[in-house]
């Protein structure tokens, strides 16, 4: 940069002349350097301020996340509760324990009687009982002779495949597993069945059952069942055949 200096004026003007330029130059790099920190400034805010966002979004999940264990917790109790209630049946499989007892830890099937083989205790029948109930019988046994007050835990390590044979006219005749943890009727197995053929007479079903090694045939009108929702259902057991008859032109 050129300045030209003015000879007529005085030694103290000329260095005034020369030194203005260097200010304006000081001033106008400071309106720079100012304009770029307030763009710096304006991203520290944006920055920030996701960071905050980021921040209240993971609060809440967290503040969240009680609700949904619990709404988990919830809908597991049911079934829990189901295989509390439900009763021990051929080839379940049970793990019996007792507290710092590991030589009488024991996994066991139920055989077609409802016995098991236990420690000590040999074959106890713990077929159609509850888990509490065969847990209290297991204790009182091993506490008559063995043990004092025994913690005994007994759990289901895995259900028994529970079966109903459906045949005559209906959509899908075979065998069907039941529901886990739940009751089955009659109109529940035709359902399953595929429903009834075009030539199928629901009036007149038959259900075979082995009672104590006995057959035995229920005539059924599954009609009047759907008709009357009043009739008390109809429930089918494992091992039943459901037949339903052909109509008559």
């Amino acid at each position: 940069m050129f300045i030209k200096i003015n000879p007529q004026r005085t030694l103290s003007e000329r260095f005034t002349q020369l030194r203005r330029p260097w200010w304006t130059m000081i001033r106008s790099s400071w309106s720079v350097v100012s304009g770029q920190c307030s763009v710096v400034n304006n991203l520290v805010c944006v920055i920030f301020c996701l960071c905050a966002f980021s921040l209240a979004a993971s609060a809440q999940l967290l503040t969240n996340a009680p609700a949904v264990v619990a709404a988990t917790n919830l809908l597991a109790q049911p079934a829990a509760a189901a295989a509390e209630s439900r009763h021990l049946q051929p080839n379940d499989q049970l793990d019996v324990s007792i507290l710092q007892q590991p030589d009488l830890e024991t996994k066991v099937t139920v055989d077609n009687r409802g016995m098991v083989m236990l420690p000590l205790l040999g074959s106890v029948k713990l077929g159609g009982l509850t888990l509490e109930e065969a847990t209290k019988l297991v204790h009182d046994l091993y506490d008559a002779d063995y043990l004092v007050d025994p913690k005994v835990t007994i759990q289901i390590l895995q259900f028994a495949v529970l079966r109903f044979t459906i045949l005559g006219q209906v959509q899908k005749p075979g065998s069907y597993e039941f529901p886990p943890n739940e009751k089955l009727n009659l109109l529940n197995g035709v359902a399953m069945g595929g429903g009834y053929t075009r030539l199928a007479l629901p009036s007149k079903v038959t259900v075979q059952r082995t009672v104590a090694g006995e057959l035995k045939v229920f005539r059924l009108d599954a009609e009047a069942m759907a008709l009357d929702p009043t009739n008390k259902p109809f429930l089918i057991l494992p091992g039943d055949t459901i037949t339903v008859g052909e109509r008559v032109f």
